[in-house]
């Protein structure tokens, strides 16, 4: 059967550098971090004292109080970025086919928030169990998907994604299918997680998976570099409106860029640990090069995972390398959680939303961070970081990887429109 093409009409974000998508954009050509101090509690227990927080997010303001208090945090995060992709796309939703109208929406984690409030509650409590009828539905990660399918009014394919690190990724990957497959014409997709937590700071770090630089939280994030020691915790959501072409034509819409493929896989290895050869990142990257039916020389741009650790660093440079060979070396390579944090389930869609927005533009955001003498012997530093300063690059085609705990594995190919 002939498939259908898939474009990106309109965008949302809420990340730490930035609560809309011109906002993310400048603070990220500019290099600017949104690491800090935790404010939302009291750190001063914990190994790390600093998180990537959503500053000012003010959910009164932004969402109808009544509908806001049933939803937890992550929630809240999935419904104002679909209305802010809403609002970029220009879609009368009274003019369309709502049954034809959906939502992929992943998280990580869910509803931490709800579930350490209710339990904390609890364990402090008499023993009787007095639990918010709220608390089930706030907690499930498919909700983010329900809720803004119900404050949309979408009645399409709806459902939630969960695959850890990967998940936003998974969901696109999934939108983008059902969009060429023909059985949708627009999907709301992205990811959201809202994990500046007790437990998310205190779990990550008995994982010792979580910087310590707590007299430096803004340079605390540094993908390649020797000094890295683990990765700054971020929040945040994106959602990005994928749509069929010819819909998209018929009704004059922008066009950011067109989701041209799609890898998904697993590295069978490790439950946290990736692949130490990096073997299951380049055969993703192939099977989305494949799906577009180019060739690895026609890709200029990777948005890597590239969260900071030992490990993970190390291993995707191997998967590039496995797949690009002596052409690696002409590849731009980036990675925004330098900037961003790690975001979760959402940090598949902020990226992706970067790496259209780099598309668009034809400039690369940095890797910020790196200090001259602070280079891993085990990275090649022929390769083309951008380091520190955003690069004007007109791009044809540019990846975006997502690599997430269990070895699950996604990448997303986009090309410029």
């Amino acid at each position: 059967m002939e498939l259908h093409r898939v474009v990106v009409t309109g965008m949302g974000v809420l990340t730490p550098i930035g609560n809309d998508v011109d906002s993310m954009w400048e603070a990220m050509k500019q290099g600017k971090s949104g690491a800090a101090d935790i404010t939302a509690f009291d750190t001063s227990l914990f190994k790390t004292h600093f998180a990537c927080e959503v500053k000012g997010f003010n959910v009164d303001e932004l969402l109808d109080r009544k509908e806001a208090r049933k939803m937890d945090r992550f929630s809240q995060f999935a419904v104002w970025t679909a209305k802010q992709a809403l609002m970029d796309s220009g879609l009368d939703l009274d003019k369309e086919n709502r049954e034809r109208i959906g939502s992929i929406w992943a998280s990580g984690m869910g509803g931490l928030t709800s579930l350490e409030v209710d339990c904390m509650d609890y364990a402090k409590g008499d023993g009787t169990p007095r639990f918010s009828p709220f608390y089930i539905p706030k907690a499930i990660i498919n909700m983010g998907a329900g809720h803004i399918s119900l404050v949309l009014g979408l009645k399409g394919i709806n459902y939630g994604v969960a695959s850890a690190c990967s998940s936003s990724g998974h969901a696109i990957a999934s939108a983008f299918d059902a969009i060429r497959l023909g059985r949708a014409d627009v999907i709301f997709s992205g990811g959201s997680d809202a994990d500046v937590t007790y437990s998310g700071i205190g779990g990550f770090n008995s994982m010792h998976a979580l910087s310590t630089r707590n007299d430096s939280p803004a340079t605390a994030s540094r993908p390649f570099s020797k000094s890295r020691d683990g990765f700054v915790l971020g929040e945040g959501a994106a959602c990005l409106i994928l749509e069929e072409y010819e819909h998209a034509i018929k009704r004059g819409a922008k066009i950011y860029a067109e989701l041209v493929g799609a890898g998904m896989n697993a590295d069978a290895h490790h439950m946290t640990a990736p692949d130490p050869e990096g073997l299951g990142a380049a055969r993703v990257m192939m099977e989305a090069i494949n799906d577009a039916g180019i060739t690895p020389d026609q890709v200029d741009y990777i948005n890597t995972h590239g969260t900071s650790t030992p490990l993970g660093d190390i291993c995707e440079i191997k998967a590039i390398q496995n797949v690009w060979g002596e052409d690696a070396y002409r590849l731009n390579i980036s990675s925004t959680k330098s900037m961003t944090g790690h975001m979760m389930g959402a940090t598949g869609a902020v990226e992706a939303a970067a790496t259209v927005l780099a598309l668009r533009d034809g400039i690369v955001p940095p890797t910020i961070n790196h200090e001259e003498g602070d280079e891993d012997e085990n990275i090649d530093y022929r390769l083309n970081f951008t380091f520190n300063k955003a690069q004007k690059r007109d791009l044809r085609f540019a990846l975006s990887n997502t690599f997430g705990f269990g070895g699950q594995n996604a990448c997303l190919l986009f090309k410029k429109y």
